[in-house]
């Protein structure tokens, strides 16, 4: 089971459009998929308490990392990095067991013109300090929002092009590491 991390907790982000392309993608590929969306994180995940007693919802998401074959992240770009909902998501989660030799993949998004490498240079440290396995073919859409909105959206588009190049591939790569059955 592949996993698509919706990276923003914003309601209705270009984001959560891109991953319901992805979805598609894995599903052509006949891939089994799940998304989770942290816009779906109860208000309480924010609170320093949540460290000690995490909310209903965040269990869940944990449960399904700990279940993924391999994960792919959206990276949206906020000032120059992750969203920090993403940051704090990812450090909710248990050590070592979320990421150890668990293969991720990275998909930056942006309204500016470097497509969200920032946001996935800064994810590639954090999942490699977390020992997870980076998969090395990164997707970046720059000025993402005319992307989806075009006529056909992004499977009329080059992005869309790249972004079922890298399903297929991260298919593979999850493959040759025992990670993935056919």
């Amino acid at each position: 089971m592949i996993t698509i991390i919706i990276g923003t907790n914003r309601a209705g982000s270009v984001s959560a459009q891109v991953a319901s392309f992805l979805s598609t993608v894995y599903d052509e590929i006949g891939i089994k998929n799940q998304t989770l969306d942290l816009a779906e994180l109860p208000p309480e995940t924010f609170s320093p308490d949540a460290y000690a007693e995490k909310p209903a919802r965040v269990i869940e998401f944990t449960e399904q990392i700990l279940a993924s074959s391999g994960l792919v992240v959206i990276a949206p770009e906020y000032n120059g990095s992750m969203a920090g909902a993403l940051k704090l998501f990812i450090d909710m989660l248990p050590f070592p067991e979320s990421f150890e030799d668990r293969p991720v993949s990275y998909i930056g998004i942006a309204a500016g013109q470097f497509g969200g490498l920032r946001p996935v240079e800064h994810l590639q440290q954090v999942f490699g300090y977390r020992n997870a396995l980076n998969y090395p073919r990164r997707v970046f859409i720059p000025a993402v929002g005319s992307v989806v909105q075009a006529e056909g959206g992004l499977g009329k588009h080059e992005f869309g092009e790249r972004l079922r190049e890298q399903a297929k591939g991260f298919a593979d790569y999850c493959r040759s590491l025992g990670k993935l059955a056919d």
